[in-house]
């Protein structure tokens, strides 16, 4: 009972406290790559933050993270997912998250802390999320306390009302993608909440898997950077690493969670590769760096170039969005395509204050660098300007 009360008062008491697609890519790691060695790095693109005198907090909340395991309720709750097998059941069953693979401790820079996970990947997946999600309410529940919580409610109501209050946006769908940016988990949970009182067949349900679980919402998510990136390194060789990539994932998943990422490599390369067959087989593409207007118009222009109906596929956005910009995408795409939105910080850290911008990237992979080149240079990340000069070179991408 001692331990129960201890859990409740920290900031993660779940492992479903974590966005789906890290359950969806670890299936597909236990299945196909079982063995494969990785390293994450932190880094905070806010300057000016201070994260040092909390980190004594910041490592208490992840010893206790890494004392948590599944419950029975949870395992059933995952295992009734469609595209979730047995087998991945069984072996979450026995798994914790290894203390001995993450290291916290002060960064270079004055006032930076360092965070590095180093292990299976099958074993260390699930830190990333989680991790942010602890810096990010370490930090504000010491800098911003208490919280404005009516302006927070002001907020979320004027977006809600944005959509409920327009006569042409039935069409209009969004989820929440805010966990790992979020205030506060107290808030994440009111958020969802009031996201499914009141916006009804407008709200499409959340990525993390405890908001969903607990609130009776739908789960949403596929693949994130870390997997394309991860493959980099798998695959056969460096070129055909993205199509490898989405192979792997049609031979596990069957036709099932079929939404791929646009810009490990950038649009270009994507749609180099996302030839008719992938065009025909998987259910759309996420957006997630760079113009969302321009990305939109070239995609249904590739879908149409590869006689592909684009009124049966969903575009998917997800990169900083706010509701006003939703909206407007929603407009632009009407009647075209299927749209959805998966809204992150606008809808769990919008209190009026700058919220964090941190981030847990993949860096290598079997002792490999691996890079994600985005549309949005600043989201580039690679720790080795050599390899990432080659896979520039490689994908026909442009110099940095």
């Amino acid at each position: 009972m001692v331990a129960e009360i201890l859990a409740a008062l920290m900031i993660i008491n779940s492992l479903l406290d974590t966005d789906l697609y890290k359950f969806s890519m670890m299936q597909v790691v236990l299945h196909h790559f079982p063995a494969a060695q990785v390293e994450y790095r932190y880094k905070c693109r806010t300057p000016g933050i201070n994260l040092v005198p909390y980190l004594d907090e910041i490592r208490s909340e992840i010893q206790a993270l890494c004392r948590l395991r599944f419950t029975e309720s949870e395992l059933e709750y995952l295992g009734g997912l469609r595209f979730i097998k047995s087998d991945f059941i069984d072996f979450l069953g026995l798994f914790h998250l290894p203390e001995k693979s993450i290291f916290v401790g002060e960064g270079e820079q004055p006032g930076e802390i360092s965070i590095t996970v180093k292990g299976p990947w099958l074993h260390t997946i699930l830190f990333e999320i989680p991790v942010l999600a602890i810096v990010n309410e370490v930090y504000f529940r010491n800098t911003r306390q208490p919280p404005d919580w009516e302006e927070g409610r002001k907020r979320l109501r004027d977006k809600m009302n944005l959509v409920l209050e327009a006569e042409d946006l039935s069409a209009f769908r969004v989820a929440e993608y805010g966990t790992r940016r979020r205030l506060s988990r107290a808030w994440h949970d009111e958020v969802v909440r009031e996201l499914k009182a009141c916006m009804g067949a407008h709200f499409a349900g959340s990525s993390n898997v405890l908001q969903a679980k607990e609130h009776g919402v739908t789960p949403l998510g596929t693949m994130g950077h870390e997997y394309l990136q991860a493959c980099q390194a798998l695959g056969p060789r460096l070129r055909d690493s993205q199509v490898f990539a989405l192979e792997t994932w049609a031979r596990e998943y069957r036709g099932d969670l079929g939404i791929a990422l646009s810009d490990v490599y950038g649009t270009d390369a994507f749609l180099r590769d996302f030839d008719m067959y992938f065009c025909k087989l998987f259910d759309g593409a996420r957006h997630d760096s760079g113009d969302p207007f321009i990305w939109g118009e070239r995609m249904l222009a590739h879908y149409q170039a590869n006689r592909t109906d684009s009124r049966n596929k969903t575009l998917v956005f997800s990169d900083a969005l706010t509701f006003p910009l939703a909206i407007e995408l929603t407009r632009r795409f009407a009647g075209r395509c299927k749209v959805s939105f998966g809204i992150g910080t606008n809808l769990t850290n919008d209190f009026g204050h700058q919220p964090l911008q941190i981030v847990m990237k993949m860096v290598r992979c079997n002792g490999q660098p691996v890079a994600k080149v985005s549309d949005s240079p600043e989201k580039t990340m690679c720790d080795d300007p050599a390899y990432l000069a080659y896979l520039r070179q490689v994908f026909q991408l442009p110099p940095a």
